[in-house]
């Protein structure tokens, strides 16, 4: 198996790292970058809970492969900084036991960002790639349209 040394630029930063051809982004992000947030959950793509963000795209990391993130723009949820959307998911109660917190919060990032706009039906298709077996996604929807009546609020 062939390995290399690579630069990932993961929030704002660019970081080295040692990446055999088949290492998810997921295994390379917790195992030597100790980034954690996203987390292993289904590993095939179902759940979300490792979801990042990708160029400003939400990406599930444990199925995109290392190699291929190298020259991307990586966020995890440890980049974000305080954004709007984490305190929306305090305020309106949107999390439960937490594992799946943190790709929700970077799937409703990138829907932000890239839906500023976004309708109810906008809202429920992105939500579809993420899954919560503790609680009802009527308080992570909440908190989706409280960030965005404050951007359209500021914007407008």
């Amino acid at each position: 198996m062939k390995i290399h040394t690579s630069i990932l630029h993961v929030n704002g930063e660019e970081r080295q790292v040692t990446i055999q051809s088949s290492d998810t982004l997921l295994y390379i992000l917790r195992s030597q970058l100790g980034l954690t947030g996203a987390k292993p959950g289904c590993l095939n793509g179902d759940c979300g809970a490792c979801s990042i963000n990708i160029d400003g795209w939400p990406m599930k990391s444990c199925l995109m492969l290392a190699v291929e993130a190298v020259g991307t723009d990586i966020t995890t949820v440890e980049g974000l900084n305080n954004a709007p959307i984490q305190q929306a998911f305090i305020e309106n109660f949107a999390f439960q036991c937490g594992y799946c917190t943190p790709g929700f919060i970077m799937n409703c990032h990138a829907l932000i960002k890239q839906h500023p706009d976004a309708d109810d039906e906008t809202i429920k298709k992105w939500l579809q790639s993420n899954i919560c077996r503790c609680t009802g996604y009527a308080e992570i929807e909440k908190a989706i349209k409280s960030v965005l009546r404050n951007v359209q609020e500021t914007s407008g």
